[in-house]
């Protein structure tokens, strides 16, 4: 017998920057939109760092454990509603998410290297910019939060 593998509904959004304020966006490769790197736990007992640092590898090439970057959770999470068109990699019963917010500083020039499948091309932009150009709110949301969580920023 066949299970079908349901998304679990708690995901990760990491904002990456750099010490300039630059922040690296993601343009998906399903519906074209702008985005910070964002996944679901592969599984229930797998951590909110774990998710993050995995989702941050598979979709950028970055190592967020490297000693030249700082991983911090933020201790936020968004519950949102899915939106219908994805809510078929849901269990039926399911109709919301919980994101936990993370931002990630990398040093100036950190390389990129796009999944394909989920990527066509990558940007740094300066922060507000940035976050005009996600299509998630909750994405824009934690890009302006940036300056109360990165005081190093020039």
């Amino acid at each position: 017998m066949n299970a079908k593998l349901y998304k679990i509904p708690q995901s990760v959004l990491v904002v990456i920057y750099t010490p300039s304020a630059k922040v690296l966006l993601i343009r998906r490769t399903d519906v074209g939109t702008w985005q910070s790197v964002t996944g679901s736990k592969d599984h229930l007992h797998e951590s909110w760092e774990t998710t993050a640092v995995r989702e941050v590898q598979e979709e950028t090439g970055i190592d967020a454990l490297a000693t030249s970057c700082c991983l911090q959770d933020w201790q936020l999470e968004n519950v949102y509603e899915i939106y219908p068109a994805w809510r078929w990699r849901y269990n039926p019963e399911v109709s919301h998410n919980t994101e936990r917010v993370f931002g990630l500083r990398v040093p100036d020039n950190t390389p990129i290297t796009l999944s394909p499948a989920e990527h066509t091309e990558w940007r740094w932009l300066p922060w507000q910019e940035a976050a005009d150009q996600c299509f998630s709110p909750s994405n824009a949301e934690a890009i302006l939060m940036l300056p109360r969580f990165e005081t190093q920023l020039v």
